[in-house]
């Protein structure tokens, strides 16, 4: 198979940054996000040599989801940051959106594709773009967010943690979870998701659900709607709490699998003719010399532009 491409998840990739690199610009004004994304990307370049990279933005949250289940990433706000900041920032919120507008200027001189599709959040977008829009292409998704595990095959789709630095694996899955990744979705309906304000069965652990339901480390796909047919049966017969807890939130975790899993219903036709035309008219115009007019205008003296985009040009 040819070279991949590279979806970044580029708000997981810029929280990360952003949260601790103390990297303050001459302006005095804190850019560690900006340069810890850049240098993040140089870096994913060097190491995978892929054919393409797309950088995926979050589009505001998606109005299904929403529609699902009102509380949903309710009250989410910006990761707190670390001790290399103190009260030194006044106002996180302004600062973040100052860097992450500056990225997106940035990788536009850079000629690096981006996507923000509104009313979308970015995995979705990268589901789609991964499993239809570049199906017949390996894909490398960029991010340490769980969701994406579901998606992970082994070979085509492969998915690079930037915390561990390393590919997430079906083997590494299995080994920490003990569930496989076709079903890993799945269990995690039952365990809920408390990142996302999603509450799962009480007792409901990845262990405890291999070892109570050997059917989830099986070869085969098992649905939530078995697994909760299942737990009817056993709760008639077993004084085990978990089998009449599923009973109990069946639809509460049958609402899950709705929010989490990653398919084209929580998107709109009109999102996915975005996506494929914002994907087929996205060329590279690189301009280093507006590039580096930014980098001076903002007071950014820790980063190698030179060094930067002979590495985006090394993309083929």
């Amino acid at each position: 198979m040819n070279k991949p491409v590279i979806l970044i998840d580029a708000l997981n990739m810029f929280m990360r940054h952003f949260t601790v690199n103390p990297s303050v610009s001459s302006n005095g004004d804190h850019i560690g996000g900006v340069v810890g994304f850049l240098k993040g990307i140089q870096l994913l370049i060097d190491n995978i040599s892929p054919k393409q990279v797309i950088v995926v933005w979050e589009g505001g949250g998606s109005i299904r989801r929403r529609a699902i289940y009102p509380e949903y990433k309710n009250g989410k706000r910006p990761m707190r940051l670390n001790r290399f900041y103190e009260d030194d920032i006044p106002d996180t919120v302004e600062n973040r959106n100052y860097q992450v507008s500056l990225i997106v200027n940035l990788l536009r001189k850079a000629g690096i594709n981006q996507l923000y599709i509104s009313d979308c959040e970015a995995d979705d977008v990268i589901a789609y773009m991964a499993l239809h829009a570049l199906k017949e292409e390996k894909v490398v998704i960029v991010s340490s967010d769980k969701d994406y595990y579901q998606l992970i095959d082994g070979s085509r789709i492969l998915q690079w943690s930037p915390g561990q630095k390393d590919y997430v694996t079906p083997e590494k899955i299995l080994k920490k979870f003990f569930i496989p990744v076709h079903n890993f979705c799945v269990a995690r309906c039952f365990c809920g998701d408390s990142s996302d304000g999603l509450a799962g069965v009480k007792g409901a652990g990845f262990r405890t659900l291999a070892k109570r339901f050997p059917e989830l480390v099986g070869e085969k796909f098992v649905s939530v709607e078995e697994i909760v047919n299942l737990s009817s049966a056993k709760s008639k017969e077993s004084s085990v709490k978990l089998f009449h807890s599923i009973v109990e939130q069946a639809p509460v975790v049958k609402r899950n699998w709705k929010l989490m899993y990653l398919d084209i219903s929580n998107l709109s036709a009109t999102h996915i003719k975005e996506i494929n035309e914002s994907f087929d008219t996205s060329s590279k115009n690189p301009n280093k010399i507006k590039f580096m007019r930014i980098l001076i205008q903002q007071g950014i003296q820790n980063f190698d532009a030179n060094k930067f985009f002979m590495t985006t040009n090394s993309i083929k």
